[in-house]
């Protein structure tokens, strides 16, 4: 099984932590990096091949990992010049990738079961899997639903249940085709053209642990739960 790893962004939201450092390699707990951790759970889900895009202090990444094989993985690079969106750097690379593989952020901790998003969007026949997680948003005011400027409905500080995307993707090569390798691609679009196609996405609804570490409180979060949670994070590995 193949992961690509999207790694070759800025990290704007995680100042400063990331002015020296790219995000994907701000340590968690004492010893281990994010993509370290992902690495290594990719190694124990069966993954043996892994493909890294990088651009922003890309080369920071690729000196850390190596070829992978501290994980018993074979990891290559492509390295991303100019931001081209989520799914963007994938045209780059479409020739060395096989017809199904994942699709993740560097940045993401999580205990979900990566091979079983790539099995279970194999046997979708889905032209992308998008693992979700819920999300409950509190709304602080009285909302109201109007109608011709008459107020028809009001609720009072509601709460509104979501699916979000995780960042992980389940992902068919032949996706892909018609796009431009080169320009930007965002998962945003992909979704729409696909949907405007008539060929939804598949839904792999997770809800177990995840931490999606964009902002400096959701870093301090992941520091603060990481001991707790460090041998369901890495089990087996």
């Amino acid at each position: 099984m193949h992961a690509v790893i999207l790694a070759g962004g800025k990290g704007v939201r995680l100042r400063p932590y990331t002015t020296a450092l790219p995000k994907p390699l701000v340590p968690i707990g004492d010893q281990h990096a994010i993509l370290e951790i992902v690495l290594r759970q990719l190694s124990t889900a069966g993954f043996t091949t892994c493909t890294i895009a990088i651009g922003h202090l890309g080369e920071i990444i690729r000196a850390y990992v190596g070829d992978g094989s501290q994980w018993g993985m074979k990891v290559d690079y492509s390295t991303e010049d100019s931001p081209l969106g989520t799914m963007g750097p994938l045209l780059t690379m479409l020739d060395r990738l096989p017809e199904t593989f994942l699709v993740m952020n560097g940045d993401v901790l999580t205990d979900l079961d990566y091979a079983d998003v790539l099995h279970r969007h194999r046997a979708s026949g889905a032209p992308l899997t998008i693992a979700t997680y819920a999300r409950k948003v509190h709304i602080d005011f009285g909302v109201l639903t109007t109608d011709a400027s008459r107020v028809v409905a009001f609720t009072e500080k509601p709460s509104l249940d979501y699916r979000v995307s995780m960042g992980v993707y389940g992902l068919s090569r032949s996706t892909l085709d018609g796009y431009t390798a080169g320009l930007p691609l965002g998962f945003d679009e992909l979704v729409l053209d696909l949907l405007a196609d008539g060929r939804p996405p598949y839904a792999y609804e997770f809800d177990g642990y995840w931490l999606d570490i964009g902002r400096p409180d959701d870093y301090d979060q992941a520091n603060a739960e990481f001991t707790t949670r460090k041998s369901l994070l890495l089990k087996g590995a």
